[in-house]
Protein backbone atom coordinates (compact mmCIF):
# COMPACT_ATOMS: atom_id res chain seq x y z
CA UNK A 1 0.00 0.00 0.00
CA UNK A 2 1.28 3.38 -1.14
CA UNK A 3 2.53 5.37 2.22
CA UNK A 4 1.44 8.61 3.36
CA UNK A 5 4.36 11.04 1.81
CA UNK A 6 5.01 13.32 4.74
CA UNK A 7 6.53 12.21 8.12
CA UNK A 8 3.76 11.63 10.99
CA UNK A 9 4.59 13.73 13.95
CA UNK A 10 3.23 10.92 16.74
CA UNK A 11 1.29 12.35 19.46
CA UNK A 12 2.59 8.84 21.60
CA UNK A 13 6.20 8.95 20.13
CA UNK A 14 7.14 6.20 23.45
CA UNK A 15 3.85 4.23 23.30
CA UNK A 16 3.57 0.94 21.34
CA UNK A 17 1.73 -2.15 21.87
CA UNK A 18 0.33 -2.80 25.21
CA UNK A 19 2.52 -5.51 27.14
CA UNK A 20 -1.04 -7.21 28.26
CA UNK A 21 -1.63 -7.61 23.79
CA UNK A 22 2.52 -8.67 23.97
CA UNK A 23 1.73 -11.41 26.38
CA UNK A 24 -1.14 -12.31 25.37
CA UNK A 25 0.14 -12.97 21.58
CA UNK A 26 3.43 -14.90 23.02
CA UNK A 27 1.40 -16.89 24.92
CA UNK A 28 -0.93 -17.88 21.82
CA UNK A 29 2.22 -18.44 19.53
CA UNK A 30 3.42 -21.15 22.10
CA UNK A 31 0.48 -22.89 23.04
CA UNK A 32 1.11 -20.98 26.59
CA UNK A 33 -0.96 -21.46 29.69
CA UNK A 34 -1.90 -17.89 29.72
CA UNK A 35 -1.73 -15.80 33.31
CA UNK A 36 -0.47 -12.89 31.73
CA UNK A 37 -3.75 -10.78 30.64
CA UNK A 38 -6.76 -10.19 33.38
CA UNK A 39 -9.00 -11.90 32.57
CA UNK A 40 -10.75 -14.93 33.69
CA UNK A 41 -11.11 -18.30 31.52
CA UNK A 42 -14.50 -19.00 32.69
CA UNK A 43 -18.11 -18.12 31.92
CA UNK A 44 -19.88 -15.16 33.44
CA UNK A 45 -23.39 -16.19 35.39
CA UNK A 46 -25.82 -18.11 33.05
CA UNK A 47 -28.59 -16.10 34.36
CA UNK A 48 -26.97 -12.45 33.56
CA UNK A 49 -26.46 -13.92 29.83
CA UNK A 50 -30.16 -14.94 29.53
CA UNK A 51 -30.91 -11.32 30.91
CA UNK A 52 -29.18 -9.69 28.47
CA UNK A 53 -30.82 -11.81 26.04
CA UNK A 54 -34.32 -11.22 27.41
CA UNK A 55 -33.82 -7.45 27.01
CA UNK A 56 -32.31 -8.28 23.38
CA UNK A 57 -35.71 -10.64 22.58
CA UNK A 58 -37.45 -7.58 24.09
CA UNK A 59 -36.53 -5.18 21.80
CA UNK A 60 -33.65 -3.10 23.65
CA UNK A 61 -31.02 -2.79 20.69
CA UNK A 62 -31.18 0.85 19.97
CA UNK A 63 -29.61 3.83 21.78
CA UNK A 64 -29.84 4.33 25.74
CA UNK A 65 -29.50 7.58 27.03
CA UNK A 66 -26.27 9.55 26.36
CA UNK A 67 -25.76 9.30 30.26
CA UNK A 68 -26.72 5.30 30.61
CA UNK A 69 -29.40 3.58 31.09
CA UNK A 70 -31.76 4.95 34.15
CA UNK A 71 -32.53 1.92 36.20
CA UNK A 72 -28.85 0.79 35.76
CA UNK A 73 -27.76 4.38 36.67
CA UNK A 74 -30.68 4.28 39.57
CA UNK A 75 -29.64 1.14 41.21
CA UNK A 76 -25.61 2.16 41.03
CA UNK A 77 -26.97 5.03 43.24
CA UNK A 78 -28.67 2.81 46.22
CA UNK A 79 -25.40 0.12 45.87
CA UNK A 80 -23.22 3.06 46.40
CA UNK A 81 -25.45 4.70 49.35
CA UNK A 82 -25.42 1.08 50.92
CA UNK A 83 -22.40 0.49 50.90
CA UNK A 84 -20.19 3.59 51.29
CA UNK A 85 -23.31 5.78 52.46
CA UNK A 86 -22.99 9.02 50.46
CA UNK A 87 -25.74 9.94 47.93
CA UNK A 88 -25.37 10.63 44.07
CA UNK A 89 -28.12 11.27 41.91
CA UNK A 90 -28.80 9.13 38.90
CA UNK A 91 -29.94 11.77 36.75
CA UNK A 92 -27.02 14.21 36.93
CA UNK A 93 -24.18 12.38 39.00
CA UNK A 94 -23.81 9.02 37.48
CA UNK A 95 -22.66 7.73 34.16
CA UNK A 96 -22.40 4.39 32.38
CA UNK A 97 -19.15 4.25 30.21
CA UNK A 98 -17.85 2.00 27.86
CA UNK A 99 -15.67 0.38 30.44
CA UNK A 100 -12.96 1.90 32.98
CA UNK A 101 -10.54 2.70 30.23
CA UNK A 102 -12.93 4.82 28.60
CA UNK A 103 -14.12 6.35 31.83
CA UNK A 104 -10.92 7.06 32.62
CA UNK A 105 -9.92 8.70 29.53
CA UNK A 106 -12.96 11.09 29.68
CA UNK A 107 -12.00 12.39 33.08
CA UNK A 108 -9.07 13.66 32.53
CA UNK A 109 -9.88 14.83 29.42
CA UNK A 110 -12.63 16.91 30.70
CA UNK A 111 -10.26 18.43 33.50
CA UNK A 112 -6.71 18.14 32.06
CA UNK A 113 -5.34 21.18 30.02
CA UNK A 114 -1.96 22.02 28.95
CA UNK A 115 1.21 22.02 31.43
CA UNK A 116 -1.40 20.29 34.24
CA UNK A 117 0.29 17.98 36.81
CA UNK A 118 -1.02 14.70 37.51
CA UNK A 119 0.24 12.80 40.39
CA UNK A 120 0.21 8.71 39.42
CA UNK A 121 1.55 6.24 41.58
CA UNK A 122 3.82 3.91 39.89
CA UNK A 123 3.90 0.96 39.43
CA UNK A 124 0.64 2.28 37.47
CA UNK A 125 -1.74 0.68 35.17
CA UNK A 126 -0.60 1.64 31.55
CA UNK A 127 -4.02 3.45 30.59
CA UNK A 128 -3.01 6.88 32.97
CA UNK A 129 0.02 8.26 31.66
CA UNK A 130 -0.91 7.88 27.91
CA UNK A 131 -4.09 9.66 28.18
CA UNK A 132 -2.34 12.88 30.32
CA UNK A 133 0.63 13.11 27.31
CA UNK A 134 -2.61 12.91 24.88
CA UNK A 135 -4.06 15.89 26.80
CA UNK A 136 -1.00 17.99 27.09
CA UNK A 137 -0.47 17.60 30.92
CA UNK A 138 2.61 16.77 32.89
CA UNK A 139 2.91 13.18 34.55
CA UNK A 140 4.26 13.56 38.37
CA UNK A 141 5.81 10.05 39.44
CA UNK A 142 5.30 8.84 42.98
CA UNK A 143 7.11 5.66 43.55
CA UNK A 144 5.21 3.17 45.96
CA UNK A 145 7.38 1.74 48.55
CA UNK A 146 8.00 -2.28 48.33
CA UNK A 147 7.69 -4.82 49.38
CA UNK A 148 3.99 -3.65 50.41
CA UNK A 149 3.58 -1.20 47.42
CA UNK A 150 2.70 1.73 50.13
CA UNK A 151 2.34 5.23 49.62
CA UNK A 152 4.80 7.84 51.33
CA UNK A 153 2.68 10.45 51.90
CA UNK A 154 5.46 12.98 53.10
CA UNK A 155 6.78 12.30 49.34
CA UNK A 156 3.68 13.26 48.09
CA UNK A 157 2.58 16.48 49.48
CA UNK A 158 6.51 17.61 48.55
CA UNK A 159 5.88 17.15 44.86
CA UNK A 160 2.65 19.47 45.42
CA UNK A 161 2.60 22.79 43.38
CA UNK A 162 0.19 25.21 42.05
CA UNK A 163 0.19 23.50 38.56
CA UNK A 164 -0.89 20.24 40.35
CA UNK A 165 -4.55 19.44 38.83
CA UNK A 166 -4.90 16.09 39.91
CA UNK A 167 -4.40 13.17 41.62
CA UNK A 168 -4.92 9.06 40.00
CA UNK A 169 -5.61 6.58 42.82
CA UNK A 170 -6.47 3.08 42.79
CA UNK A 171 -7.61 0.50 45.05
CA UNK A 172 -7.23 -2.24 45.11
CA UNK A 173 -4.32 -1.33 43.01
CA UNK A 174 -3.19 -3.12 39.59
CA UNK A 175 -0.60 -4.26 39.40
CA UNK A 176 0.81 -4.98 42.45
CA UNK A 177 -3.00 -5.85 44.83
CA UNK A 178 -2.34 -3.51 47.31
CA UNK A 179 -4.98 -2.04 49.22
CA UNK A 180 -5.13 2.04 50.56
CA UNK A 181 -6.68 2.05 54.00
CA UNK A 182 -8.97 4.91 55.89
CA UNK A 183 -5.77 6.27 57.42
CA UNK A 184 -4.37 6.67 53.61
CA UNK A 185 -7.50 8.48 52.56
CA UNK A 186 -7.26 10.85 55.45
CA UNK A 187 -3.83 11.88 54.45
CA UNK A 188 -4.84 12.29 50.60
CA UNK A 189 -7.99 14.82 52.31
CA UNK A 190 -5.49 16.36 54.22
CA UNK A 191 -3.05 17.16 51.36
CA UNK A 192 -5.80 18.05 49.04
CA UNK A 193 -7.97 20.60 51.49
CA UNK A 194 -8.35 24.17 50.32
CA UNK A 195 -7.01 23.48 46.92
CA UNK A 196 -8.27 22.64 43.59
CA UNK A 197 -6.60 19.25 42.97
CA UNK A 198 -9.67 16.96 41.61
CA UNK A 199 -9.20 13.03 41.99
CA UNK A 200 -9.78 10.15 39.45
CA UNK A 201 -9.87 7.13 42.10
CA UNK A 202 -9.74 3.94 39.61
CA UNK A 203 -11.84 1.40 42.03
CA UNK A 204 -12.67 -1.22 39.25
CA UNK A 205 -11.83 -3.96 41.59
CA UNK A 206 -13.68 -2.91 44.34
CA UNK A 207 -15.06 -6.04 44.97
CA UNK A 208 -12.19 -8.23 45.01
CA UNK A 209 -10.82 -7.12 48.32
CA UNK A 210 -9.67 -10.36 51.01
CA UNK A 211 -8.91 -10.94 54.31
CA UNK A 212 -12.18 -9.45 56.16
CA UNK A 213 -10.50 -5.76 54.70
CA UNK A 214 -12.81 -3.00 54.06
CA UNK A 215 -12.69 -1.22 50.27
CA UNK A 216 -11.70 2.61 51.56
CA UNK A 217 -13.90 3.87 48.25
CA UNK A 218 -13.60 7.67 48.31
CA UNK A 219 -17.14 8.05 48.30
CA UNK A 220 -17.08 7.09 52.52
CA UNK A 221 -14.85 10.78 52.84
CA UNK A 222 -17.23 13.56 52.53
CA UNK A 223 -14.15 15.75 51.83
CA UNK A 224 -12.79 13.81 48.95
CA UNK A 225 -16.41 12.89 47.54
CA UNK A 226 -16.75 16.57 46.18
CA UNK A 227 -13.90 16.74 44.44
CA UNK A 228 -13.28 13.26 42.64
CA UNK A 229 -14.46 10.79 40.35
CA UNK A 230 -14.86 7.34 40.92
CA UNK A 231 -14.35 4.50 38.64
CA UNK A 232 -16.14 0.88 37.72
CA UNK A 233 -16.31 -1.85 36.16
CA UNK A 234 -18.91 -4.50 35.45
CA UNK A 235 -16.55 -6.69 33.50
CA UNK A 236 -14.02 -7.41 36.84
CA UNK A 237 -17.60 -7.61 38.82
CA UNK A 238 -18.96 -10.17 36.91
CA UNK A 239 -16.29 -11.89 34.86
CA UNK A 240 -17.26 -9.97 31.81
CA UNK A 241 -14.35 -8.20 30.54
CA UNK A 242 -15.05 -8.39 26.61
CA UNK A 243 -18.56 -6.24 27.79
CA UNK A 244 -16.97 -3.25 28.20
CA UNK A 245 -19.40 -2.07 30.46
CA UNK A 246 -18.47 0.93 33.22
CA UNK A 247 -19.44 3.58 34.91
CA UNK A 248 -18.31 6.84 36.42
CA UNK A 249 -19.60 8.67 39.80
CA UNK A 250 -18.92 12.27 40.28
CA UNK A 251 -20.57 15.26 42.26
CA UNK A 252 -22.85 17.40 39.50
CA UNK A 253 -20.38 20.32 39.05
CA UNK A 254 -17.51 17.42 37.72
CA UNK A 255 -19.99 15.01 36.28
CA UNK A 256 -21.40 18.04 34.08
CA UNK A 257 -17.89 18.24 32.01
CA UNK A 258 -17.14 14.65 31.65
CA UNK A 259 -20.82 14.21 29.67
CA UNK A 260 -19.69 16.75 27.75
CA UNK A 261 -16.51 14.64 26.36
CA UNK A 262 -18.35 11.51 27.29
CA UNK A 263 -21.22 12.04 24.44
CA UNK A 264 -18.54 12.79 21.74
CA UNK A 265 -16.31 9.40 22.81
CA UNK A 266 -19.16 6.85 22.72
CA UNK A 267 -22.13 8.56 22.85
CA UNK A 268 -24.01 5.84 24.19
CA UNK A 269 -23.33 2.45 26.02
CA UNK A 270 -24.78 -1.36 24.47
CA UNK A 271 -28.50 -0.83 25.86
CA UNK A 272 -29.40 -5.27 26.54
CA UNK A 273 -26.46 -5.36 28.72
CA UNK A 274 -27.08 -2.04 31.00
CA UNK A 275 -30.29 -3.84 31.34
CA UNK A 276 -29.23 -6.72 32.22
CA UNK A 277 -26.81 -5.86 34.57
CA UNK A 278 -29.46 -3.62 36.26
CA UNK A 279 -31.64 -6.53 36.95
CA UNK A 280 -28.67 -8.54 37.94
CA UNK A 281 -27.70 -6.33 40.47
CA UNK A 282 -30.88 -6.51 42.24
CA UNK A 283 -29.66 -9.32 43.90
CA UNK A 284 -26.60 -8.35 46.25
CA UNK A 285 -24.70 -11.40 46.62
CA UNK A 286 -23.79 -11.27 43.13
CA UNK A 287 -21.50 -8.58 44.20
CA UNK A 288 -21.15 -9.35 47.49
CA UNK A 289 -19.55 -12.87 47.67
CA UNK A 290 -17.16 -11.64 44.50
CA UNK A 291 -14.26 -11.04 47.32
CA UNK A 292 -14.79 -14.77 48.94
CA UNK A 293 -14.91 -16.34 45.39
CA UNK A 294 -11.54 -14.80 44.49
CA UNK A 295 -9.96 -15.42 47.87
CA UNK A 296 -10.41 -19.10 47.12
CA UNK A 297 -8.79 -18.94 44.10
CA UNK A 298 -6.01 -16.74 45.79
CA UNK A 299 -5.66 -19.29 48.31
CA UNK A 300 -5.41 -21.97 45.66
CA UNK A 301 -3.55 -20.70 43.69
CA UNK A 302 -0.66 -19.86 46.25
CA UNK A 303 -1.14 -22.97 48.06
CA UNK A 304 -0.08 -24.84 45.04
CA UNK A 305 2.81 -22.47 44.65
CA UNK A 306 4.01 -23.02 48.17
CA UNK A 307 6.80 -25.42 47.84
CA UNK A 308 8.10 -23.49 44.60
CA UNK A 309 11.37 -21.59 44.53
CA UNK A 310 8.98 -17.78 43.97
CA UNK A 311 8.47 -16.02 46.93
CA UNK A 312 5.54 -13.58 47.32
CA UNK A 313 3.05 -11.79 50.17
CA UNK A 314 -0.70 -12.61 49.83
CA UNK A 315 -2.65 -10.52 47.45
CA UNK A 316 -5.06 -8.38 49.20
CA UNK A 317 -7.12 -7.49 46.31
CA UNK A 318 -7.54 -7.42 42.50
CA UNK A 319 -7.27 -11.27 40.94
CA UNK A 320 -3.69 -10.71 40.49
CA UNK A 321 -0.71 -12.25 42.43
CA UNK A 322 3.21 -10.53 42.16
CA UNK A 323 5.58 -13.28 42.69
CA UNK A 324 9.02 -12.97 42.87
CA UNK A 325 11.87 -14.87 41.36
CA UNK A 326 15.35 -13.12 42.47
CA UNK A 327 16.29 -16.66 44.27
CA UNK A 328 16.16 -18.33 40.89
CA UNK A 329 17.10 -16.00 38.36
CA UNK A 330 19.19 -12.71 37.86
CA UNK A 331 17.40 -12.20 34.31
CA UNK A 332 15.16 -8.76 33.21
CA UNK A 333 12.19 -9.33 34.55
CA UNK A 334 10.90 -8.82 30.87
CA UNK A 335 13.52 -11.77 29.75
CA UNK A 336 12.41 -14.08 32.04
CA UNK A 337 8.70 -13.48 31.33
CA UNK A 338 9.56 -14.14 28.19
CA UNK A 339 11.49 -16.92 28.56
CA UNK A 340 9.12 -18.46 31.14
CA UNK A 341 6.10 -18.76 28.20
CA UNK A 342 8.97 -20.00 25.25
CA UNK A 343 10.55 -22.23 27.03
CA UNK A 344 7.91 -23.59 30.26
CA UNK A 345 4.53 -22.47 28.40
CA UNK A 346 3.52 -19.77 31.50
CA UNK A 347 2.78 -16.49 30.81
CA UNK A 348 3.04 -13.57 33.29
CA UNK A 349 3.46 -10.06 33.21
CA UNK A 350 6.96 -8.61 34.65
CA UNK A 351 5.71 -5.53 36.77
CA UNK A 352 8.98 -3.35 35.52
CA UNK A 353 6.72 -2.62 33.00
CA UNK A 354 4.28 -0.60 34.99
CA UNK A 355 7.02 1.94 35.25
CA UNK A 356 7.81 5.71 33.40
CA UNK A 357 11.65 4.10 33.53
CA UNK A 358 11.51 0.59 34.05
CA UNK A 359 12.53 -0.52 37.96
CA UNK A 360 13.59 -4.33 37.86
CA UNK A 361 12.11 -5.79 41.18
CA UNK A 362 12.93 -8.93 40.13
CA UNK A 363 8.71 -9.57 40.65
CA UNK A 364 6.29 -11.14 37.63
CA UNK A 365 2.42 -10.45 38.09
CA UNK A 366 0.10 -13.94 37.64
CA UNK A 367 -3.77 -13.83 36.96
CA UNK A 368 -5.46 -16.55 39.21
CA UNK A 369 -9.07 -15.42 37.89
CA UNK A 370 -9.11 -19.02 36.45
CA UNK A 371 -10.42 -22.26 36.44
CA UNK A 372 -9.00 -24.94 39.18
CA UNK A 373 -7.63 -26.92 35.84
CA UNK A 374 -5.67 -24.19 34.60
CA UNK A 375 -4.28 -22.89 38.24
CA UNK A 376 -3.09 -26.29 38.95
CA UNK A 377 -0.98 -26.59 35.47
CA UNK A 378 0.56 -23.80 36.01
CA UNK A 379 1.51 -24.10 39.12
CA UNK A 380 3.22 -28.03 38.30
CA UNK A 381 5.43 -25.94 35.91
CA UNK A 382 6.21 -22.91 38.25
CA UNK A 383 7.15 -25.77 41.00
CA UNK A 384 9.15 -27.53 38.65
CA UNK A 385 11.50 -24.12 38.26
Amino acid sequence: MPQFPNAIHSKLPLVGTTIFTVMSRLAAEHNAINLSQGFPDFNCDKALIELVNKYMKAGSNQYSPMAGAIALREIIAEKTENLYGTQYNPDSEITITSGATQAIYTAITAMIEEDDEVLIFEPAYDCYQPAIELNYGKTIYVQLKVPHYTIDWKEVKKLINHRTKMIIINTPHNPTGAVMTADDMRELEKITAGTGIIIISDEVYEHIIFDNRQHQSVARFPKLAERSFIISSFGKTFHATGWKVGYCIAPQNLMAEFRKVHQFLVFAVNTPMQLAIAEYLKEKENYLSLGNFYQKKRDYFNQLISQSKFTFDNSAGTYFQLLRYGSISNEKDSDYAIRLVKELGVASVPVSVFYHKAIDEKVLRFCFAKKEETLEKAAAILCKI
